[in-house]
């Protein structure tokens, strides 16, 4: 595999000393090299008589052997520990038949897969240890400074009437061994009411204190008239959505009980809440950031509308919360669909990542948005004074443009910053989407970086360096069928300091969704 570099096109009112000054950043930078592409998971580790939803609709179809939506995170402690998760066996109208995760003690070269999770019936959840859940979603993984891992599920059971699927539940499992086991979950919130579901969680380890770890999700509730739609599992723009959070101070031995941090509105919402933590030094003082995707149906008393990317901040460990949000940007949501056909690939369109620099605190944001001439791009936005303010949202993926417009998409972005202030952000696109009518759709995944240390990286110039993860395109539209041909709403991007590790979800017609990594840096 090689590094594709290019300077951007410089225009005649540009000065030779800022080009001089791009020529310069870019010969200094460092290239990335890559290891050999990793197969992670494959066949099912949940045997196939283990169905979990007896109350399954009729019109459900689970995805065998399929493994979706991953996220992964290196231990901090160990380089060599890398633990992953992923939704199992998806199905076709919502959730898994539970969430696995895979273990690596050899920097990302082997991995081990580890059903017995608990989060769900199929994956050692009983009454008895509070796990036993017809359905597993939303993967998401932790590691504090001392190696203790936390996994962070949805969990829920399907019922007819309401969201139909309820009772719904936030459940955090932990481990001390690096991943090789985990307990038994503790319930952060179990709503059983039909017109409400827990959605759309993350969780993250303060890197500066292995006593904190955050937890934080949108409680949809549905509107006080109307009929809630089935589509509502796991995002829905009829219904009111705030954020809950819940926090261990002490490791993970015990968790504060559930509340609310931040109230959406009426008929509004918020979804992909996702917390950074900044450093200590440089001016800052471990600040927690709440960012999140926040949507309005009608005007409010700051007279907006629409949909945004905002943010919340608390300067206590999350004892407490401004209760007046910090617009990140209007959010263009970039939609995405096939280049032939227009059949809807259900990506991460609704969600902003995150992520933050340990050596100056720059918070980087990025997100799928449709403002820069195709349907579906990837913006980034960075904060230098701890999310108060933000910069112009730019287009960083390298997608070519001098192709057709729907083999530009670029979708499903992931942001990760190393510890010499690189910092990488991974997507898939259709660059090499071939016209078929529709009967197959090319896909690839890659990494594009910025080397923040000497380059600018709120300009789309910085932009310039990529490299595909792929070795060879794959067929999107043999991935599961959920709402659209479904990897998941997030993939996953993990470093160790001095590489990073993609990890996603690659399509085929022998095998609907598996994951892998390789090692880039």
């Amino acid at each position: 595999m090689t590094v594709r570099s290019k300077l951007r096109a410089v225009t005649a009112a540009i000065g030779l000393a800022t080009v001089a000054l791009v020529v310069l950043q870019a010969a200094s930078a460092t290239p990335f090299s890559e290891g050999p592409l990793v197969q992670v998971t494959g066949a099912s580790p949940i045997p196939a008589a283990c169905i979990g939803d007896t109350n399954a609709p009729s019109t459900s179809v689970n995805n065998y052997g399929t493994e979706v939506e991953p996220f992964v995170v290196v231990d901090p402690s160990n380089p060599n520990v890398i633990i992953g998760a992923t939704q199992q066996d998806r199905w076709n109208d919502g959730g898994s038949r539970g969430i696995t995760t895979a273990r690596s003690t050899s920097g990302g070269a082997s991995w081990t897969v580890n059903a017995n999770t608990k989060s769900s019936v199929c994956t050692g959840g009983t009454a008895a240890n509070g796990g036993d859940y017809e359905r597993a979603s939303d993967p998401w993984v932790a590691i504090s400074p001392n190696g203790t891992a936390y996994l962070m599920t949805l969990s829920v059971d399907t019922n007819p009437g309401g969201f139909e699927t309820y009772p719904s539940a936030m459940l955090v499992m932990r481990s001390t061994n690096g991943g090789a086991s985990w307990g038994n979950p503790t319930t952060l919130i179990r709503d059983d009411s039909p017109n409400v579901l827990n959605d759309k969680n993350s969780m993250t380890a303060d890197p500066n204190n292995s006593n904190f770890v955050y937890a934080v999700w949108d409680r949809l509730a549905s509107p006080t008239s109307g009929t809630p739609t089935p589509d509502a599992f796991e995002n829905s723009r009829d219904f009111s959505g705030d954020v809950y959070f819940s926090r261990t101070t002490n490791g993970g031995v015990s968790w504060e009980p559930a509340r609310k941090i931040y109230k959406a509105g009426q008929i509004a919402q918020t979804i992909g809440n996702l917390i950074v933590v900044e450093p200590t030094t440089g001016g800052f003082n471990g600040e927690l950031v709440d960012v999140f995707t926040q949507i309005r149906f009608r005007k409010n008393s700051g007279d907006t509308r629409g949909a945004f990317i905002s943010a919340i901040r608390s300067t206590d460990h999350g004892a407490s919360w401004t209760q007046k949000e910090v617009t990140i940007s209007d959010f263009q949501r970039g939609i995405v669909r096939d280049p032939d056909d227009s059949a809807a690939h259900r990506t991460g369109d609704i969600n902003a990542e995150a992520a933050v620099d340990r050596n100056t605190g720059a918070i980087y944001v990025i997100w799928q948005d449709s403002r820069f001439g195709t349907r579906s791009s990837i913006a980034l936005s960075r904060s230098t004074d701890g999310g108060l303010t933000w910069s112009t949202p730019i287009k960083v993926n390298a997608t070519p443009t001098n192709i057709p417009l729907g083999n530009q998409q670029a979708f499903t972005p992931m942001v990760s910053v190393r510890s010499d202030s690189t910092v990488a952000v991974s997507y898939y696109d259709f660059r090499n989407n071939t016209a078929d009518g529709g009967a197959t759709t090319p896909t690839d995944a890659f990494i594009v970086h910025c080397h923040a240390a000497t380059e600018d990286c709120t300009s789309a110039a910085s932009w310039d360096e990529e490299i595909r993860t792929t070795d060879t395109s794959f067929d999107s539209r043999q991935a599961p069928v959920a709402r659209g041909f479904f990897l998941g709403d997030y993939e996953g991007l993990g470093t160790d300091g001095t590489s990073f590790f993609p990890f996603f979800a690659i399509s085929s017609a022998a095998d609907k969704a598996s994951i892998f990594t390789r090692k880039v840096g």
